[in-house]
């Protein structure tokens, strides 16, 4: 059976003019600064009128760990959002913005796909409004700042081995992952051991995604410590005076993209940090603001929900005082069977043992959830291959766990699809049964936390972390740090550190290999495991097909 590619699909989108969109929104046209025809960025302005009006429900959409055979995440988010329209709800979807690294190595976009899909496609996967450039540009200037402080006689009295502001770009490059910068003698400063990071893992990106305004902005972005003294004082960006120059620098990515569904629907697309290294959650100006707008905003969490709805419940709910109403967990009945053990290649064949053998991934998923105080509904994301006895199994399995499992076929017909998820989320989110709060408290200690999280999230037995470490976090709750949340970076594929293992495992450990202080953001990033904050491109990347047509159309892009 033929299908069009989601950039076909994509590409015969009726699309209204952007205007139009926020009309449905009641955003008066001198408050959007469009980009061409079909997206717009909302005003400062606006944003801050909207201050004393009553918030929509938050829904979050999450997923099992993923896997090769794709689970549609953003997809199923995209399709909610379209399907809580059509049963007649005023719904606004908050997503993330794509990194170029993954569009051009093996993840792909980040606007969904098939009939639920945001458009335009191709602009959202590669430079789209430039919020990431501007990002990157504003972290990269503060990295020149820093050694041309040092150059310049060092008022500050830096030490040089003690600088651990890194620089960032949007690119999978491996080769940059450790470099030594400032060679070729005196005119080019004073050499020192650095390296890159992913414009997704900085700290400017965290820190845009959580500030609330431009002057929250200035303000975090001037708490960055960037350096430490001989003496261990830290050296801060309002030190180097780079605070002001970024926040110009990141003026116009801080306000929140607008854009459209197939359906011609509203959707914030804004900030990207991804889940495995950084805080995967979407701006929280968007998600506040979508939530003045509609009576539903349905959002996603990077990855599947042992990261991306931890970091979301624990980091982002907790410090823009949001709370979810409900929560959607994506899984599908082709991941069900690898993680019971079945080939990438053999997934199209019935096989109802192995999807029950793999069922305990999403049961773990659903209690870790549930844990947070939040409701849960499965959506089982349809592909044509899924038998009605393995959807069948998953619905059984789920049922187990005390939740429900709906099949949602939104990838091919779009909100029509997704109706019965749609009317479900509606009745959990009435229900006012959410009783939501994180799972540690602020006064906890880091170290605690951190095992609190490999413990209940992961199931780990315990966490392995050197001297170092561990003294390292207890200076930094010395120096007033210590209420911060934990943000862990670590595969996405399994509950542990090594990606290689599925199911749901238990007695395993967590190492953890760095801690990084991220005191803008307002977190702590624990390193666990092999996982790089500047990953690599896979022996075949995606750039080898994505071209031009003859038309000048793009191709490849997925």
């Amino acid at each position: 059976m033929a299908f069009k590619t989601d950039i076909e699909i994509a590409r015969e989108a009726k699309k209204k003019p952007i205007m139009e969109i926020g009309a449905k929104l009641g955003i008066p046209s001198e408050h959007l600064l469009p980009y061409g025809h079909d997206k717009a960025k909302v005003s400062q302005e606006f944003i801050k009128s909207l201050a004393g009006q009553k918030d929509g429900k938050l829904i979050l959409v999450t997923a099992i760990n993923p896997t090769p055979a794709g689970e549609g995440k953003t997809t199923t988010t995209v399709g909610l959002g379209d399907g809580l329209n059509r049963i007649g709800k005023k719904a606004v979807i908050c997503i993330r913005e794509a990194s170029l690294g993954p569009n051009f190595g093996m993840k792909g976009g980040a606007a969904g796909g098939g009939m639920a899909q945001v458009v335009p496609m191709e602009e959202m996967n590669l430079h789209f409004t430039g919020d990431f450039h501007a990002i990157t540009s504003a972290h990269n200037l503060l990295s020149a700042m820093i050694d041309n402080h040092i150059y310049w006689g060092n008022e500050l009295e830096i030490d040089a081995r003690r600088v651990v502001w890194r620089r960032v770009m949007d690119m999978n490059d491996r080769a940059l992952r450790d470099i030594v910068v400032n060679l070729g003698g005196v005119s080019n400063g004073f050499p020192r051991q650095t390296g890159f990071d992913i414009t997704v893992a900085s700290e400017v990106m965290a820190i845009l995604c959580l500030s609330n305004d431009l002057e929250d902005l200035q303000k975090r972005l001037g708490d960055i410590v960037v350096a430490y003294t001989r003496a261990k004082t830290p050296i801060y960006a309002r030190d180097i005076k780079a605070d002001g120059a970024m926040t110009v620098l990141l003026k116009d990515a801080m306000q929140p993209n607008l854009v459209q569904t197939l359906e011609n629907n509203p959707a914030f697309v804004h900030g990207g940090p991804f889940a495995n290294i950084a805080h995967g959650c979407n701006s929280v100006i968007a998600t506040k603001t979508a939530l003045k707008l509609g009576d539903y905003v349905v959002t996603e969490a990077g990855f599947g929900a042992d990261l991306g709805a931890e970091k979301f419940f624990d980091i982002k709910c907790r410090k823009a005082g949001l709370k979810p109403s409900a929560a959607v967990i994506v899984a599908t009945v082709r991941a069900m069977k690898m993680n019971g053990g079945v080939a990438k290649a053999d997934l199209g064949a019935e096989n109802v043992a192995a999807v029950e053998l793999g069922c305990p991934n999403l049961g773990r998923h659903i209690g870790n959830v549930k844990s947070f105080g939040v409701p849960v509904v499965v959506a089982i994301n349809h592909f044509y291959s899924d038998t009605d006895a393995e959807i069948a199994a998953v619905k059984a399995y789920v049922a187990s766990q005390g939740a429900e499992a709906i099949l949602c076929k939104h990838w091919a017909m779009g909100s029509a699809g997704i109706e019965d998820l749609a009317h479900k989320v509606v009745e959990m989110a009435e229900s006012g049964s959410a009783n939501f709060a994180p799972i540690y408290p602020d006064e906890m200690p880091l170290f605690q936390k951190l095992e609190t999280i490999a413990k209940r999230i992961y199931h780990a037995d315990e966490v392995i972390a050197d001297k170092s470490i561990r003294d390292q976090l207890k200076v930094w709750e010395a120096a007033g740090y210590g209420h911060l949340p934990i943000c862990v970076a670590k595969t996405q594929y399994s509950f542990t550190t090594d990606p290689t293992v599925r199911g749901a495992p238990t007695g395993h450990s967590v190492p953890v290999r760095e801690v990084r202080l991220s005191a803008g953001a307002g977190f702590v990033v624990a390193i666990c495991g092999e996982i790089m904050t500047m990953p690599g491109l896979p022996k075949v990347p995606s750039a080898e097909v994505i071209r031009l047509n003859a038309d000048g159309n793009v191709e490849g892009l997925f």
